[in-house]
């Protein structure tokens, strides 16, 4: 069995998706095609939007007739995800209280910067607004430097993840009632959920405010990267066993009998201190005579990579995390895969990441049965490309 959901993605028929013209990088045009432009954004082709498997329908829906072509799409159907201000949409007829009246089983996603109510709600919302506005910024960064981002749109990943968790719980409610559902995913709110344990210490005891430690843990020591000759390493001693592992691996097993640190909370109470013991042996060794000490140990640790060692990782490569797809203008591209393995399903890169309107005709007439004549009025009208 394989996931064949049919994914429509409504595009301006002119400009398309805004993050076609986030570059560079850009994927070159095949130089076969003689195309002018710099090509496709890596951003567009980047899993962050998820636009592989997708179909591309260039249509303005600012015109009646593009309206009327998605109230036709919205009734064949299962769910519609938009991210769109609070009822900007209800102008054209393409608000959930519109569309359901004429797709009662519509599943209708809204996902914006600060949902559909309370006094933020109409404004606009990108992901690093949100990590300032809701914690995430102040506990990340060095530990005596300023905020900074997350390296990568995290607050929008994890609205996605959350939505399309939300959209499978409302398909099965759909299963039992027949009935369809509005879901109001916020950045914000999903900001303010996904700080877990943070937001955890500060509800019980009000007088805290958890900051920012680095790749240090506020709570577990050591937990963090330390320098090598060459790099950097990440060591987890999450237990007293570990610590105890750690010290026999680095050659100072009395650390782990040392009052000071024996146990947990004293670690911490005296991080600086062991955290300057370890440093001294670790800058003593390179990033990989490290990895060979700790190799069997049962000891957490990892060296520090960068996006291109990342990406040719044995491990990511024996994962099949990164795949060859086709592009239909920039020929062959390496694609990263979708992560989660089944025992009797696959999940797979079926389509690259569509070109603007490369299925306007063929949704159109095989979706909404709409003839090649009509199909090219309205092209001539502009309401698709």
């Amino acid at each position: 069995m394989r996931f064949r959901a049919e994914i429509i993605k409504i595009e301006h028929p002119t400009r398309g998706d805004d993050t076609r013209a986030w570059g560079p990088p850009f994927a070159e045009y095949s130089q076969t095609l003689r195309k002018e432009g710099p090509g496709e954004s890596a951003y567009f082709l980047s899993s962050l939007q998820v636009n592989r498997n997708k179909k591309s329908l260039a249509l303005s829906f600012a015109t009646s007739s593009g309206q009327r072509l998605l109230h036709q799409l919205a009734c064949k159907c299962d769910i519609l995800v938009e991210n769109f201000l609070p009822q900007s949409l209800s102008k054209y007829g393409l608000d959930y209280t519109s569309l359901s009246q004429l797709n009662p089983s519509l599943i209708y996603a809204s996902i914006t910067g600060y949902g559909q109510y309370g006094p933020a709600s109409s404004r606009a919302g990108y992901d690093v607004m949100v990590e300032g506005e809701f914690g995430l910024m102040h506990v990340t960064g060095p530990r005596d430097g300023p905020p900074v981002k997350v390296g990568v749109a995290v607050t929008d990943l994890t609205a996605g993840l959350y939505t399309a968790n939300a959209v499978m719980a409302a398909l099965i409610q759909r299963g039992k009632d027949g009935k369809g559902q509005h879901i109001d995913v916020a950045l914000s709110d999903v900001q303010v959920a996904t700080l877990t344990n943070i937001a955890s210490s500060a509800l019980v005891d009000p007088k805290s405010n958890p900051r920012r430690w680095g790749t240090a843990h506020p709570s577990i020591v050591p937990y963090q990267a330390f320098k090598t000759t060459d790099g950097d390493i990440l060591i987890g001693g999450g237990n007293d066993r570990l610590f105890g592992i750690l010290c026999e691996r680095l050659g100072k097993p009395e650390l782990a009998k040392d009052e000071q640190f024996n146990v947990n909370s004293r670690r911490v109470k005296n991080r600086e201190l062991l955290e300057k013991l370890i440093q001294e042996e670790t800058s003593k060794k390179t990033t990989g005579e490290w990895l060979e000490v700790f190799k069997g140990s049962g000891l957490p640790y990892a060296p520090v990579n960068d996006i291109q060692a990342t990406l040719q990782h044995p491990h990511v490569q024996a994962r099949g995390l990164v795949e060859e797809v086709q592009h239909l203008e920039c020929g062959p591209l390496k694609m990263v895969t979708p992560p989660v393995k089944y025992s009797s399903s696959q999940a797979s890169i079926r389509s690259a990441p569509p070109v603007l309107g490369q299925h306007t005709d063929e949704i159109l007439r095989e979706i909404l049965e709409i003839s090649e004549y009509e199909v090219a009025q309205l092209r001539t009208k502009g309401v698709i490309s």
